[in-house]
């Protein structure tokens, strides 16, 4: 990141007074640079500058590519600092471009040409299945290593835990439960560690860009902020160690999930993670202070929450504009607008041309 993050404030600023299609790309560009801390990797500051001018209009984010290749192949004297910062500015602004785009389709091999896309002449595998066994060296476990899966096995892994969730029903679950399931999910797939390197950072693009098949607008403020948060809580959710009294849980990936979704407020602190944090009851009373989302004990579908919380906001949002902001069709959002009538979650006031909605909850 930036000297002193610096990028935050200053992108930030474009959320707070820009025009809607310059705070698209500003909490892009937030999201793409922040995911660099999972890797304790920096951008520099000549990629914040070409990333203003892409937010402003004044270039595409083509031309952004184009400028941080040249940059770095203009510079004749190389540093390993310097190297690590090429990887990220290269690799921000192809999240940036990812994350613009509309197309996804839920699959491993979408998983694959995300990673190829994000890492290609970054790693000389981007996008290829490892082929050995690894091991990492992680702070939350005090140098200890998550058990990985086995290289000649990822494929098949991969084909099974897609297939389960592709089959897997939201339907019925509270909103509360289906948080859980993601959790549960995204955990699973990055156990697999099918890459040499950047697992977490395309696994994290593949989960925002699934999410929104959902019709959410993810908070990537979330991501942007607590990447790190992100890693460690993946770390958590696949080890134990019985003779030190330490089990798999995936309750910090809950809880960034939902701020990720509900907007809930849970303090997401690392320290808490670590195997040797010791003060559970601090842990507990900061986070059962925390006010959970009026919707997150709801029954309905990810997609209906979604639809739900754009009336939240603004009641008098039309169809068509529930459908351009969920990425869904104008059918689909009649089918949703008319179960979250019948559950009695929203009713129509003051007629139908001139009214608005209502949240009943």
């Amino acid at each position: 990141m930036s000297e002193d993050k610096n990028w935050q404030f200053e992108l930030e600023e474009y959320i707070k007074q820009g025009e809607p299609g310059q705070i698209e790309k500003s909490e892009a560009w937030q999201t793409a640079i922040g995911l660099q801390a999972v890797d304790r990797l920096q951008t520099s500051a000549y990629l914040l500058d070409t990333a203003k001018e892409h937010i402003e209009g004044k270039i595409s984010i083509d031309e952004v590519q184009k400028r941080i290749q040249s940059y770095y192949e203009q510079r004749t004297e190389r540093t390993e600092i310097e190297s690590d910062t090429k990887e990220a500015d290269i690799v921000s602004a192809r999240i940036t471009k990812l994350l613009g785009e509309k197309a996804f389709r839920f699959s491993p091999v979408e998983w694959l040409n995300i990673h190829r896309r994000l890492f290609e002449g970054v790693f000389s595998h981007a996008g290829q299945i490892r082929q050995y066994n690894i091991t990492k060296k992680e702070w939350v476990l005090k140098g200890d290593t998550v058990t990985y899966g086995s290289w000649n096995s990822i494929r098949e892994t991969l084909e099974y835990d897609f297939a389960t969730e592709k089959q897997f029903s939201y339907e019925g679950l509270s909103v509360d439960a289906s948080v859980r399931h993601l959790a549960k999910f995204v955990s699973d797939i990055w156990q697999i560690h099918p890459f040499c390197e950047g697992n977490t950072r395309a696994t994290a693009v593949f989960m925002i860009k699934y999410m929104e098949t959902f019709g959410f607008k993810v908070n990537n403020d979330v991501f942007e902020k607590n990447s790190w948060y992100f890693r460690n809580a993946l770390v958590r959710a696949n080890y134990n160690n019985l003779q030190n009294g330490v089990h798999t849980t995936t309750k910090f990936l809950e809880m960034f999930f939902s701020n990720l979704i509900l907007g809930t407020e849970y303090e997401l602190k690392n320290r808490y993670m670590h195997v040797d944090y010791a003060d559970t009851e601090k842990f507990q009373s900061v986070n059962s202070k925390v006010q959970k989302s009026q919707f997150d004990t709801l029954k309905c579908t990810l997609e209906e929450l979604a639809v739900l919380e754009l009336i939240d906001k603004n009641p008098l949002i039309k169809q068509k504009d529930l459908a351009a902001e969920t990425r869904k069709s104008l059918s689909t959002i009649k089918r949703i607008m008319e179960s979250l009538q019948k559950k009695g979650y929203i009713r129509r006031v003051d007629g139908k041309r001139y009214g608005k909605w209502e949240v009943l909850i």
